[in-house]
């Protein structure tokens, strides 16, 4: 699974984007991100407001029921706000 990160997100993960291998059993976005928050100190802190953050799925915007596999490119990019 491909991986890419915009906005703050990029800054906090040190990277614009990461192939990871899905593991077994996760099968959804919230199963994602919910193992991704616990996977290092590094997600830690870049997912403590992850609840604001937009997810797509293969250029298609995902809640947490949406489903993942391996394959997918997944995007995390928080909302943007002008002024």
């Amino acid at each position: 699974m491909k991986l890419k990160y915009f906005a703050w997100l990029r800054h906090s993960m040190g990277c614009e984007s990461e192939s990871i291998a899905l593991p077994d059993g996760i099968s959804n976005v919230g199963m994602l991100l919910d193992w991704l928050a616990n996977r290092d100190e590094r997600f830690r802190r870049a997912f403590d407001y992850i609840d604001v953050v937009l997810v797509s799925v293969n250029d298609e915007y995902a809640n947490r029921d949406h489903p993942v596999r391996d394959d997918d490119e997944v995007v995390l990019a928080p909302p943007i706000a002008g002024g």
